[in-house]
């Protein structure tokens, strides 16, 4: 019998003016504990839920996401199906579609479990190029592999690789219907190598996180299409010049307060999101530093709905101001002191 615990942070993408290219590793946390027992006859994993979305996460391997992610790893390494015996208890802490990285958390979750199960032992940079076959955007899933406060970006590939990637996510991952057969969707496209390149910036530790989290969702799609196609260049300049400053200032100790408050403003997604969550542009406008102390900046999450500060002190009467205000719009929200996590996506044998 052999038994190893897969562990993923949630994380926090854009920060700001960091649209598509920041992502920050938070301290909520998707965890696998899996078992394989040779003495069990099962084909398939058997997948149990607790936590977070227990009622919505399919229990057959062939949908869920995270069991299709690490067939596609196998099936690339040319092992074309489960090991026999595996059971996988789920525990979920991360919430389904607030702007949390819960898709990528999957992924990432799913790529280390083909990983271990096929003791390819893959290096941290191929592991990111087969997430980024299957999540096509680096910021949530480079930061939930990596940890920490992460900046990244896609390589221009050669036209070969460039088609290798852009091939359709169904041919990636298939959904099996119920009369699929051993032979459905074995050979999927690799990825091409060096998809995706980072680098992690430095973290204050003197700055929280906290994470208000409305009890709605926004799905990523809708946020997306929400977006304009084109840009004025006073609106790109503006967050090229924040995005440069933001990433040094949060490593900076002790954090400058109003650096950071006007470097974390944005003018690419947030603008355009806004009447997608009640509330946002009086809490953007409201909630500063001179109205509550401590305060260093205030964000979407991803694509929201999630509101995320930094502080340095008062977090309780920061959420609290929060709250209220999205109770002045019907809304209830949970609230999540959280701190930046270092250590990445983590498999631990048993």
């Amino acid at each position: 019998m052999r038994q190893f615990t897969v562990k993923v942070p949630c994380t926090s993408s854009n920060i700001g003016p960091g649209f598509d290219v920041v992502g920050l590793s938070l301290s909520l946390y998707l965890t696998l504990k899996v078992t394989i027992d040779s003495n069990q006859s099962n084909k398939s994993p058997i997948l149990s839920y607790t936590g977070q979305g227990a009622d919505e996460a399919p229990l057959d391997a062939y949908q869920n996401l995270t069991t299709r992610c690490a067939l596609y790893v196998l099936r690339c390494a040319g092992i074309s199906s489960f090991p026999v015996g595996i059971s996988i208890k789920v525990h979920n802490e991360v919430p389904f579609g607030r702007g949390l990285g819960s898709s990528g958390a999957a992924v990432i979750a799913g790529i280390l479990l083909g990983d271990a199960l096929g003791n390819l032992k893959l290096s941290k940079e191929r592991l990111l190029d087969h997430a980024l076959m299957i999540e096509r955007h680096p910021d949530n899933v480079t930061a939930a592999l990596i940890g920490g406060f992460v900046g990244s970006y896609l390589l221009d590939l050669s036209p070969e690789d460039t088609t290798a990637k852009a091939v359709p996510l169904s041919e990636v991952l298939p959904e099996y219907p119920p009369d699929a057969g051993e032979q459905w969707g074995k050979d999927p496209p690799a990825p091409p190598r060096g998809i995706g390149h980072f680098i992690r910036f430095g973290w204050a530790p003197e700055i929280k996180v906290i994470a208000i989290i409305p009890h709605f969702e926004v799905s990523t799609a809708k946020a997306r299409s929400a977006l304009p196609d084109s840009y004025s260049k006073q609106d790109l300049v503006f967050n090229l010049q924040r995005l440069a400053v933001l990433t040094t200032a949060l490593a900076r100790s002790p954090p400058d307060v109003g650096l950071i408050f006007q470097a974390m403003q944005d003018r690419v997604h947030q603008p355009y999101r806004k009447h997608l969550i009640p509330g946002l542009p009086t809490i953007l406008a409201s909630v500063t530093p001179s109205s509550h102390p401590g305060l260093l900046g205030i964000c979407l999450s991803g694509a929201g709905p999630t509101i995320l500060a930094l502080a340095t002190e008062n977090e309780q009467a920061i959420a609290k101001t929060i709250t209220e205000e999205f109770k002045k719009e019907s809304i209830e929200c949970s609230i999540e002191y959280l701190h930046v996590t270092t250590e990445g996506a983590q498999v631990t044998e048993e």
